[in-house]
């Protein structure tokens, strides 16, 4: 619900540049992902702070509910904001980052489709 405070774990990939990860569910690893635990990202549902198909995506979910979005440049991250600072969610690691910087930054034949699978953890109502 709108205004909600929600807790996720989740991993995305670039589509187009071999389906690389650039972010790992519940640890980072991979490569350069290596690293204790990581934190799980917090937002409130329809405040802006993420991508609006993360924001679309995690509605109607209960906790411990796991979706599977497949994202569209259009409702992925905004080409204003292209160190994800203001609009996330953001790679944890210099790696994963890169990565994503890469496929979004590329100007030529390669895809910006983005997968992301993501497990609710937590709702806080909204008081």
């Amino acid at each position: 619900v709108e205004g909600d405070r929600v807790v996720i774990d989740w991993e995305g990939y670039t589509i187009g540049y071999y389906g690389r990860i650039f972010e790992a569910r519940n640890k980072t690893r991979g490569g350069a992902f290596t690293g204790d635990d990581k934190d799980f990202y917090r937002f409130v549902i329809g405040d802006g702070s993420v991508i609006p198909a993360l924001d679309e995506g995690i509605r109607g979910m209960r906790p411990g509910g796991v979706r599977q979005l497949i994202i569209p440049p259009e409702l992925g991250y905004p080409a204003s904001d292209p160190s994800h600072k203001r609009v996330g969610p953001r790679p944890q690691t210099f790696s994963g980052q890169r990565a994503l910087d890469f496929v979004l930054g590329n100007t030529g034949l390669i895809d910006k489709t983005l997968l992301i699978n993501v497990e609710l953890m937590r709702v806080d109502k909204r008081r």
